[in-house]
């Protein structure tokens, strides 16, 4: 085999997110992100009976939500403190991938840091918001002329569809990192198999090669 052939196929890299420091940096975006999906999935038997049913929401039942998310707000610190870890060992992750951002980097970590930032958005924005103005119990008051005053109920519905939009941003992650992982393992696939081509091209010349040597010889020695 010509040496020179050889190290054609040595130029190609492995893609990126394939073992090493990949995998790890993609454990650390898909953990955080279910670990956040199961919380979402916690809260959702309360956010229920306010988007998806057609019955009417009884009074009890908003006091009910009212006294969990109360208790949810005046947890331990150390509650809030694991959250926000959870939070930055994504972004520790994002930054480990794109530090030496490839094709498939930008493609789909960037789509997928974009769609993580905005539900560190919405979580701020939305969902502490919320639970700083149930805590209080004060409905109904603007902060600011741009804003529009909503009364107890509508509060309510407001925090439980920024549940319901941060689960969708978060599967949307899910849905990237995968779509990455396939499309690293078939361009990986697609290269293995063009060397293995290659080889056996490359082979099928050489044994060509030789069969004529042998014939040519064995004239001369006739």
């Amino acid at each position: 085999m010509d040496p020179g052939k050889v190290s054609i196929f040595k130029t190609y890299d492995k893609p990126r997110g394939q073992g090493g420091s990949g995998s790890f940096a993609t454990f650390m975006i898909i953990g955080p992100t279910c670990f956040f999906l199961g919380m979402l999935f916690s809260a959702f038997p309360y956010d229920y009976p306010l988007l998806w049913t057609s019955e009417p929401t009884p009074t009890a039942y908003y006091d009910q939500f009212e006294a969990h998310l109360r208790f949810l707000h005046a947890s331990p610190p150390i509650i809030p403190r694991i959250l926000h870890i959870a939070i930055s060992i994504g972004f520790i992750g994002f930054f480990t991938k794109l530090f030496k951002p490839s094709e498939a980097n930008l493609l789909f970590d960037g789509a997928s840091l974009l769609l993580y930032v905005v539900g560190v958005v919405v979580y701020i924005t939305n969902i502490v918001k919320g639970l700083r103005i149930v805590t209080s119990g004060v409905y109904g008051q603007q902060e600011s002329d741009s804003e529009l005053a909503i009364g107890r109920e509508d509060s309510l519905r407001v925090l439980a569809a920024s549940n319901t939009i941060l689960a969708l941003v978060l599967v949307g992650v899910l849905v990237l990192q995968a779509g990455q992982w396939y499309a690293e393992r078939k361009e990986s696939d697609e290269i293995a198999k063009f060397e293995k081509e290659e080889k056996e091209k490359t082979g099928g010349k050489g044994q060509t090669k030789g069969g004529h040597v042998t014939r040519s010889s064995s004239k001369k020695k006739q």
